[in-house]
Formats: C-alpha cells, structure tokens, sequence
C-alpha cells in the first residue's frame, strides 16, 4: 500500500480556482482506485478577502455540472502551520507561488509548485487563469484544467494504483 499524502490547493481568494481544484481533486480521490490513498485536502488563498465566504456560485455550478454535488467550503487565508501540515502545496498560478514561496518561513515538508507541473505537456507549465471577472467558459476551462491536472498527478504520484 503506498503511503497517504495530503494536498492543499492556493489561489488568490479562494473561491474560485482553488476550490474547483479541491472539489475535483476530492471527487477523484474519494474514490476507487485513489480511494484511501489522501488523508487530506484542502484549499486557501494568499489574500483574506473572501476569509468565511463559500466558492462562487459560478465554481458550485460548474462542479455540480459535472457531478461533483457534495462540495462545501469556507474560504480562509494560507496558515504558516500549512507548509508543515501538507505534502503538497499548489498554486494555480505564478503570483500566487512566489507569495507562497515569501510565506514559507520554514524549511517545510511540503512541496510548493505550480498545479500546472502536471499539465501532461513535457515542459510546459500551465496556470489556472483566474475566472472571477470573466464569462462561465472560464470556469469551465479551470475545470478541464483541474481535472486534467489532478489525474496527472494522481498518475504520477501512485503509477501503482489501476
């Protein structure tokens, strides 16, 4: 049995981005064959401004379009305690890992890094683009990339598990 990690995901406010990529990491790993394999998961933002607040109606809607129904979330900043708690850390995009890499006051177990390492594509890392401001096609790009990541890196992380 491989050993269980634990994944946070980081945006901005964590409502967005962040969120879509928890609620489709968990769908997946809540699940045959990842099932039992994360012992947690969680997400947060850099920023406070949404500290409390659930994900976007835009970000519930587009995970419930896809059958992710059971997501709930409150929104909360980065915690020092995170660096240490969690064995990865992703930021969905380039800002958001540097302020982490600023935060981390620590020589921390996690490994910091961009979600979009595991975009599948040999040398390219993508990011999530924040959808806030923008049209519903925007989250449902982050979806695609969200799911596409995730299954990367489940793939990559227990190339073991069928």
């Amino acid at each position: 049995m491989p050993e269980k990690i634990s994944v946070l995901f980081v945006c901005l406010g964590n409502i967005c981005r962040s969120t879509m990529a928890e609620g489709v990491f968990r769908s997946l790993v809540n699940k045959p064959p990842y099932q039992g394999l994360i012992y947690k998961v969680d997400s947060c933002g850099t920023g406070a401004y949404h500290t409390g607040d659930e994900p976007d109606d835009r970000t519930i809607s587009t995970l419930e379009n896809h059958g992710i129904t059971d997501y709930t979330h409150a929104a909360r900043k980065v915690r020092q305690s995170d660096f240490d708690t969690f064995d990865y850390i992703f930021a969905m995009d380039r800002s958001n890992l540097s302020d982490l890499q600023r935060y981390n006051k620590t020589n921390s177990k996690a490994k910091l890094m961009l979600f979009g390492e595991y975009s599948g594509i040999p040398g390219k890392k993508e990011v999530v683009q924040d959808p806030y401001y923008g049209g519903r096609d925007g989250f449902e790009t982050a979806y695609k990339q969200c799911l596409r990541f995730s299954t990367n890196f489940l793939g990559e992380v227990f190339p073991d598990v069928k």
